[in-house]
């Protein structure tokens, strides 16, 4: 259909064979392989040169919207190998979201504004769900390496420890650092719900020697610390979820023997990886302010 358009834009089989770089003879056979398939002629001579018959008026508009068409989406797929546009699927847990989402979010909008973003919270029951169906292209998530499903790929953001809140006036808020068995005869504030979070926080309890005592819970950690101000408990908060949101009447001090640390990963498919949108939305992630707090 190009060669028949270049016959009529020239008005002459030898002139459009001279433009594409084919033998006049192959332009001519071109042509009539075209009229076979079409089923009536597309060319009709006048003079030395040729023009167009109703049918071939025809393809050759049809070929221009075409040729159109496709040079745009030569363009479209350029800019989506470059990482210039794109979809991206993305869930993840409240707590990284001020410190790691947003930074992350921010410079990939700075950087690539042609990339959209679908952002929403993970379902906590199961959050590599969606990944896996392939309904998000990447989860943040606390897991393990060893715990993770067939087809999918953890990329290590950051390890998050555990803090513990006292009351400003508790007897261990003058330490700078707590051993995590001298918490063991304390009343707990529970700060995590039942999955990976809190299964951190038992692990480490049971290392030490001792299971908490929970007498209040909140799966918000603002609430959490009230009722730890107020001199309910004491309780472990992950570090990057009280930067900078640390309650006044609430002292937080590292822990040790053993310390809980929550491994943050970013799931993807291992057949993702490869889209420039979504490896560039990995760097960010890895490289977003306050990723890794100081001590």
């Amino acid at each position: 259909m190009l060669v028949l358009r270049a016959v009529i834009t020239s008005g002459s089989v030898t002139s459009a064979a001279t433009h594409l770089g084919y033998t006049p003879s192959a332009v001519s056979q071109q042509v009539a392989a075209l009229e076979r398939e079409a089923g009536t002629a597309l060319l009709e001579r006048v003079g030395r040169g040729v023009r167009p018959t109703a049918a071939g008026r025809l393809l050759a508009e049809h070929t221009a919207i075409i040729s159109q068409d496709m040079a745009a989406a030569e363009t479209a797929l350029a800019d989506l190998r470059a990482g210039r546009t794109g979809r991206l699927a993305v869930r993840y847990f409240t707590s990284v979201g001020p410190t790691l989402v947003a930074p992350a979010l921010a410079r990939l909008r700075r950087e690539h504004p042609g990339v959209r973003v679908d952002l929403a919270l993970i379902d906590p029951e199961d959050p590599l769900l969606e990944v896996e169906r392939g309904d998000a292209d990447l989860a943040i998530v606390v897991r393990s390496r060893a715990d993770t499903p067939p087809g999918l790929r953890l990329v290590h953001l950051l390890d998050d420890p555990y803090l513990a809140a006292l009351p400003a006036d508790h007897p261990l808020a003058a330490r700078r650092v707590v051993d995590l068995a001298d918490l063991a005869g304390e009343p707990w504030i529970g700060s995590e719900p039942p999955g990976p979070c809190l299964d951190v926080i038992l692990g480490a309890c049971a290392t030490a020697g001792f299971s908490p005592n929970f007498v209040a819970g909140s799966e918000d950690y603002a609430t959490a610390q009230g009722f730890v101000a107020a001199g309910l408990g004491v309780g472990l908060l992950p570090r990057i979820a009280v930067a900078g949101r640390r309650h006044a009447g609430v002292v937080l001090r590292r822990v040790r023997r053993p310390e809980p640390v929550r491994v943050v990963h970013a799931a993807v498919r291992e057949s993702a990886t490869p889209q420039p949108a979504l490896r560039i939305l990995l760097q960010a992630l890895e490289e977003a302010d306050g990723v890794r707090p100081r001590r």
